[in-house]
């Protein structure tokens, strides 16, 4: 379990339940993580979960929409270790300010682009401001992504979320062709509906009742392309994050990983 041993990670929105997911699973692998978010209290909260059971986790606020914040404090990891070996980015999107559920022509450009600038933008100026830090130091390092299976379904009522998540996918992309040459990897997460999620649960029950049925029969929906019975999970994910960070994943490098166990109706 020490395959990430005095690697050093930074996890930006951390105060989320997949960014929480991803930094116990590197911390329990060996990684010092920084976790930093908005809500402080909450990134103490899992820094101290992780120390007790173990880990070396260190909290901090940062807004991952600052680029001077995500500076200054990318600038700190790197003082007092030397190095920068892998970033990773769970920032989100409350899904009525992004327009999802809404028809094209009603939603608001506001809401269209809510996501691409939150979402998209974050993932950005987190990605490129730890790609600068991992060229000066030498450090050859990963920036991990994170997006949604959105970008690669036809979803109607979701135009700005989706074009986000096509965004972030080619962002990925592009990093890895510039960044390469460095001995960075960029790839992409790309994580379905994780049901155990209170965004997802809390989706499901508003869109059931606007669509006047129960919430089983909403959940059905969110489940009805899946190929396996079995779910993906947080914890799952952590591992998976774990893994493509580690040396056993460097094979993959400008790869979009679906996690969402096989989807019928993602291309």
């Amino acid at each position: 379990m020490n395959s990430l041993k005095d690697k050093v990670a930074v996890i930006f929105a951390a105060s989320g339940e997949i960014a929480g997911a991803v930094a116990r699973s590197l911390a329990q692998h060996g990684a010092i993580v920084y976790v930093t978010a908005l809500n402080l209290d909450a990134v103490k909260t899992l820094a101290e979960e992780i120390n007790t059971n173990g880990g070396i986790a260190k909290a901090a606020k940062v807004d991952a929409l600052n680029e001077t914040e995500i500076d200054n404090y990318l600038q700190k990891v790197v003082a007092e270790n030397g190095k920068l070996d892998m970033v990773f980015n769970g920032i989100g999107s409350y899904y009525k300010d992004a327009g999802s559920g809404t028809p094209t022509t009603v939603v608001t450009f506001e809401q269209f682009m809510n996501p691409l600038q939150r979402i998209c933008g974050s993932q950005f100026l987190t990605s490129r401001v730890a790609a600068k830090y991992m060229i000066q130091t030498g450090s050859e390092g990963t920036i991990l992504l994170l997006t949604a299976s959105m970008a690669k379904t036809k979803t109607p009522n979701m135009a700005g979320f989706a074009s986000a998540c096509a965004a972030i996918e080619a962002l990925t992309r592009v990093m890895a062709a510039e960044f390469g040459q460095y001995g960075i990897k960029s790839i992409c997460l790309c994580s379905g509906a994780l049901l155990e999620t209170k965004k997802i649960q809390g989706m499901i029950h508003d869109f059931a009742e606007l669509s006047g049925i129960s919430e089983q029969e909403m959940t059905k929906r969110y489940t009805m392309h899946d190929i396996l019975k079995a779910k993906p999970t947080l914890k799952q994910l952590g591992e998976t994050a774990a893994f493509l960070v580690s040396e056993n994943g460097i094979a993959f490098n400008s790869h979009v990983i679906d996690f969402d166990c096989g989807k019928l109706n993602v291309l």
